[in-house]
């Protein structure tokens, strides 16, 4: 059994290696004209509900059109933005905004020290693992397993996700990780990690 679901991996991540490959990066420049309103050109968004897309991983960003595109994530603004975009645009989307630079964030003075506790070492009272499992010490996430990058993004943007998680509102996690992990996290627990991570690179 374990040889047969490290098989599987094996097949999954080359399967995604080879689609990155295949993905043309300019044609997805081109196509992210539409996006530029309110990603930014460059992909690093201004308005801070609105997600920094420079540098994430292309595997998580193709997984995010998908759901938007299917219905399983939803947001108004997303979803008929998504709806027309075919497996090719996706992926050269991806392709185009993992490489550009994610602009730096800032943490709050006030919240780095209870952020960074739980973001390096979880809450193991309540059952939280440490941040860092899956999104890394620094932030920079896990591109082969489909985690993103979370440093440097806006504050506000990861608390209304974490929150959406939390009201099980998003649900296109995983085997429902960050639904499980944002239910036990209180408000203040929510914003101290959305602005740890934001000042983390």
């Amino acid at each position: 059994m374990r040889k047969t679901t490290t098989g599987l991996l094996a097949l999954l991540t080359l399967a995604w290696a080879t689609s990155l490959q295949a993905a043309d990066p300019q044609a997805g420049k081109a196509r992210s004209a539409l996006c530029a309103a309110c990603h930014g050109a460059d992909g690093n968004s201004v308005n801070p509900v609105w997600p920094k897309l420079a540098g994430q991983h292309p595997r998580y960003l193709e997984k995010q059109l998908r759901d938007f595109r299917s219905g399983k994530r939803k947001n108004s603004n997303m979803s008929p933005m998504a709806a027309p975009l075919s497996d090719e645009d996706i992926a050269n989307l991806a392709a185009w905004f993992s490489l550009q630079k994610r602009s730096p964030g800032a943490a709050d003075p006030a919240l780095v020290e209870q952020g960074a506790r739980i973001y390096r070492g979880g809450i193991p009272e309540r059952g939280v693992p440490a941040c860092t499992g899956c999104h890394s010490p620094t932030g920079a996430g896990n591109p082969e397993a489909g985690y993103p990058a979370l440093s440097g993004q806006h504050a506000e943007y990861t608390r209304i996700q974490l929150e959406a998680f939390r009201k099980e509102e998003r649900s296109n996690d995983p085997a429902g990780i960050m639904r499980t992990i944002a239910s036990t996290l209180k408000d203040r627990e929510i914003r101290a990690l959305a602005s740890y991570v934001s000042g983390l690179h």
